[in-house]
């Protein structure tokens, strides 16, 4: 579930809490969390509503002005209409994670778990190539290592986000670097 950052700004200052969105199914589920770039939310409910009973004060909770102002965003949209309630949960837990770096046993069951990406892949190895250039190419634009890698974009981006979930590198404004705990593990590799 993507949310633009002017809304993402309004959960953290506690100004919104609802979210509306056209699906065949639901992507988030209540009890679940999503990450995003201001931290980790809670997804406290997820319900099938008719459009026809949005009351301004939903729109308001989900940062419009008024029903109709919501209902002009989600017009022309595919699927049933859900009301998500969220709030803000707290920090990413990959952030804490980043500087997090181990040692002895626990960094070589770390080392382990980035050599199992690239055994599993049926595309060939990318885990370790990955981590090395990010290193070599911090602060440069995803598309721009996807392309140095041979491959696209959006599945380069899906790959970095799997070493990201290990804290192993951190999203910049362009492009990614390795956290200490990447470090760690590049060097461990060799």
């Amino acid at each position: 579930m993507l949310i633009r950052q002017a809304v993402l700004a309004k959960i953290r200052d506690g100004d919104v809490t609802l979210q509306f969105r056209r699906w065949r199914r639901p992507t988030v589920k209540a009890g679940g969390t999503l990450l995003t770039s201001i931290g980790q939310l809670s997804i406290e409910a997820v319900d099938r509503v008719d459009e026809a009973s949005l009351t301004c004060a939903d729109a308001r909770r989900a940062g419009f002005d008024d029903a109709a102002a919501l209902r002009r965003e989600l017009a022309g949209r595919q699927g049933e209409l859900y009301r998500i309630r969220l709030r803000l949960r707290g920090d990413d837990p990959r952030a804490a994670l980043r500087h997090l770096v181990p040692t002895g046993a626990a960094l070589d069951e770390l080392v382990e778990r980035v050599r199992a990406f690239d055994r599993r892949s049926k595309q060939g190895p990318w885990a370790v190539q990955t981590l090395r250039a990010i290193a070599d190419r911090p602060a440069v634009r995803a598309a721009d290592l996807a392309a140095a890698a041979g491959m696209e974009r959006d599945p380069f981006k899906v790959r970095v986000r799997k070493l990201k979930a290990l804290g192993l590198t951190e999203s910049l404004d362009v492009g990614y670097r390795l956290s200490p705990r990447g470090e760690a593990v590049l060097r461990r590799l060799g």
